[in-house]
């Protein structure tokens, strides 16, 4: 991932704010190690850290037009940039970037042409016939943007907090799938797919077809000229991208250059379940494995760096990226700039413990939905920060939009967990790649019961930071928490604590309200915690917190495996057979 950050309109065209301009820009070098680049066009100023995984030698920024009377800085990576470049033909491009297409598809299209783009990115383009600027983020969020405004009626764009909250007077997240147009004054929605506006669906499940969506966004992922690899934490959605990746990654440019040997990487405490399961996974698919241990001291001290790159104090959050940040560390210095990884499916499919209790189809998919729409507050933040703090790029191939479009179109009635019919969470992806010919993941991890990844990298973890913060924050100082912090007040001692190393670096009343707050249970919207009257007295987001759900639940009345993999759960399941004309299912 790259860093971005643009001055627009700021009525000085000085050096002190060039000056300034680039020690903002410095504060974003740790996503961009690779080069730094920075255009001026009067009082608009344009930065770029690179981190180059496409076209290394010739692909730095800002990127122009042919005239280089149109201007982009972009974080991100076009997908589809090829197919693009043939639309283009008349057009005379400067490298090989993947993001060169986009001033040129901007002098086509003019501001409509943002949905042509496949893949995650979020970027600035600059006229500088007319001084008129668009900004624009992914459909998702995948990529981190926020917005400001200052005093001297200027607009700031950045990858990250910390090159805009010194000098806005306000800031926000900027909004995924949407464009900021300096011409309309405002903010436009320029992905509107089906599913947004929340309606149930009813298209019948296909396996074939939700098993070659999947294969095909892994594939496009593909796409690199530096040495990568795959995250694998041993649960469904890491381990089928690590397999569809070990598949197909034979006859890509990326194995020309590479080879095809798949590496493979997991964190955790000793004795884990990730550890234990992303061994066996990588064993079943012959990946160069590379496992790293940290112990709960190693995740204490590292805090403060994870709250300072995360920049939030969302409880979740903070648990689940401190391993995957030392894990990016460890990644890096083997040489490795991209990875790809499982993030998105939970959201998706309804994959969290607390899905079980959905009264309905209807309350299933609509909390689905508004999973997917929170993604950049929360999982996408993570995966993106925590690797970018380390120059490292994360792709996850879950939140493709083709891939979306055909998974929140299957009616919801077949997402449902029916323990009694042997389904649990997200059978219909464990479903479609069941497949008794060519296995794709040995059966345990296939059907291995949804761990969070705070939870999965040792259940000590989150113990030990419940403890830590307890030796922190007095009682005292929790009856006053309501005073102290009225915004998003921390309802216990670990999120007090995280608040308060949050305020030290983002003290701004704009920053607190950028991080998401409410009553969660396992990861559950608050709407959701209204799905069982038991969970409003056990808030906690760890997925240990399902009673009744999760088999090392916190309370005793944890259900057994058994009762939740039925032993002839796959006698029901239709067989699928590969042949020379392709896949078929069988009755």
């Amino acid at each position: 991932m790259c860093g971005i950050l643009a001055v627009l309109g700021c009525a000085d065209d000085s050096l002190a704010k060039r000056v300034r301009v680039l020690e903002l820009s410095r504060r974003l070098k740790h996503r961009g190690p690779d080069w730094s680049g920075l255009y001026q066009h009067g009082d608009c100023y344009l930065t770029h850290q690179r981190l180059a995984i496409i076209d290394p030698a010739s692909g730095d920024q800002p990127l122009y037009n042919e005239d280089k009377s149109v201007v982009v800085t972009v974080n991100g990576e076009i997908y589809n940039h090829e197919e693009l470049r043939k639309k283009l033909r008349n057009h005379k491009f400067r490298t090989g970037s993947d993001c060169d297409v986009i001033s040129h598809l901007y002098e086509e299209y003019g501001e409509n042409f943002v949905g042509m783009l496949d893949g995650m990115f979020s970027f600035v383009l600059l006229d500088t016939r007319d001084n008129s600027f668009i900004a624009a983020r992914d459909a998702i969020g995948i990529t981190s943007l926020y917005i400001g405004w200052g005093l001297d009626g200027s607009v700031w764009i950045s990858s990250e907090l910390k090159g805009l909250n010194d000098d806005c007077e306000h800031f926000e997240t900027f909004p995924p799938g949407h464009l900021y147009s300096s011409k309309q004054g405002g903010f436009k929605r320029w992905y509107n797919p089906t599913w947004f506006s929340e309606g149930i669906p009813s298209t019948p499940y296909d396996p074939l077809v939700l098993r070659r969506a999947l294969e095909n966004a892994v594939i496009k992922r593909l796409m690199t000229d530096v040495p990568f690899g795959v995250l694998l934490s041993g649960g469904l959605d890491s381990s089928l991208v690590a397999s569809i990746t070990a598949r197909h990654l034979a006859g890509t440019r990326a194995a020309k250059q590479w080879g095809t040997q798949l590496h493979s990487f997991c964190v955790g405490l000793e004795g884990s379940p990730d550890l234990k399961a992303a061994r066996e996974v990588a064993d079943f698919l012959g990946t160069v494995h590379h496992e790293f241990h940290f112990t709960v001291q190693d995740g204490i001290d590292a805090i403060e760096d994870v709250i300072y790159h995360i920049e939030t104090y969302d409880v979740t959050t903070i648990r689940a990226s401190t391993p995957m940040f030392l894990m990016a560390r460890k990644i890096k210095s083997l040489g490795v700039k991209m990875v790809i990884s499982g993030e998105g499916a939970d959201e998706i499919f309804g994959g969290y413990l607390y899905f079980h209790k959905a009264p309905n189809k209807e309350e299933f998919h609509r909390e689905s939905c508004r999973k997917i729409k929170e993604l950049h507050l929360y999982d996408c933040l993570r995966a993106n920060k925590a690797t970018s703090a380390w120059g490292l790029e994360v792709r996850v191939p879950f939140l493709d939009k083709e891939f979306i479009n055909v998974a929140m179109a299957i009616d919801p009635e077949w997402k449902m967990v029916k323990r009694e019919q042997g389904r649990i969470e997200k059978w219909v992806l464990r479903r479609a790649f069941d497949d008794e010919q060519q296995p794709y993941l040995p059966k345990s991890v296939l059907y291995r019961q949804k761990e969070q990844f705070s939870d999965g990298v040792g259940y000590s973890w989150i113990d030990g930071l419940k403890s830590h913060a307890a030796q922190h924050v007095t009682d005292k100082m929790m009856q006053n928490a309501e005073h102290i912090f009225p915004q998003n007040t921390p309802t216990s001692k670990e999120a007090y604590y995280y608040r308060t190393i949050f305020e030290r670096f983002f003290p701004q009343n704009s920053a607190r309200l950028t991080v998401p707050g409410g009553p969660s249970i396992a990861c559950s919207t608050a709407k959701a915690v209204e799905w069982d009257a038991a969970w409003s007295k056990n808030l906690d987001p760890s997925g240990r917190a399902a009673l009744g759900v999760h088999v090392s639940a916190y309370a005793d009345e944890a259900t057994n495996v058994n009762s939740i993999l039925p032993s002839k759960m796959i006698d029901t399941i239709p067989r699928m057979e590969v042949s020379t004309s392709g896949l078929k299912i069988l009755s």
